[in-house]
């Protein structure tokens, strides 16, 4: 929620998750939020970054490695990593 001024004025935003697009509650405590870093040619940081969040869910199935290893890999930080099987 937004006042007048354009400042969000809310005490809580809940996150969603990047693998799932599933709510993530206040109290799912094995959740996490992982910012990975873009870099140069030569390994430095330009200052940009991407943000995933995975929820208990996904993690409790053990697939938390392979989420981000997808969403890397749709993004583009990744190459030749993650191939979809069935």
């Amino acid at each position: 929620m937004e006042n007048d001024k354009g400042i969000i004025v809310d005490l809580y935003i809940p996150r969603k998750c990047s693998a799932t697009g599933r709510l993530i509650p206040a109290k799912d405590h094995a959740s996490v939020q992982i910012n990975i870093g873009e870099v140069d040619a030569s390994g430095r940081l330009t200052g940009g970054k991407k943000t995933y969040a995975l929820s208990g869910f996904v993690r409790g199935l053990g697939e938390g490695d392979d989420s981000i290893n997808r969403l890397a890999t749709q993004d583009g930080y990744l190459k030749n990593v993650w191939q979809y099987s069935q």
